[in-house]
């Protein structure tokens, strides 16, 4: 956890915590998607350090429907938008995680829907999105 999100001046991970409990997660790395197991195309239209990939997102399911995740979304794109090199966000998800594409389709655009190619295996349904820009500082 070190390494990759501690270390590195544009990554994050951001931690939501009640009761000393972790009950919600985000995080932030400087890579696109990989090629493979995600297609060709979309490792060239999202390369690696200037696409700020969305990771780790999680609520645990009894504080969902509170704002969390959006909060943290938020921080996270700003956080994006505030550190120099980032041109994209970028983000895949599974959209068999109840609320799951609805959250994301609420926030970002659709750029693959994957569910036909099975890229992830079965059980996976693999939707990638892109998330505008916040304005913020230099990039």
């Amino acid at each position: 956890m070190e390494g990759t999100y501690l270390d590195d001046p544009r990554h994050l991970l951001l931690v939501a915590v009640r009761d000393g409990e972790v009950v919600a997660t985000t995080g932030v790395r400087s890579a696109g998607p990989a090629h493979p197991p995600h297609p060709r195309r979309l490792a060239e239209l999202y390369p690696s350090g200037s696409t700020a990939q969305l990771v780790r997102v999680y609520v645990s399911p009894e504080h969902r429907r509170r704002g969390l995740a959006r909060t943290l979304v938020d921080a996270a794109c700003e956080f994006v938008a505030d550190t120099p090199g980032y041109e994209r966000i970028y983000l895949h998800t599974n959209t068999n995680v109840e609320g799951s594409e609805a959250f994301w389709r609420s926030l970002a655009k659709e750029i693959f829907d994957a569910r036909t190619t099975g890229e992830h295996g079965p059980g996976v349904a693999t939707v990638h999105f892109e998330i505008p820009m916040p304005p913020g500082g230099p990039r």
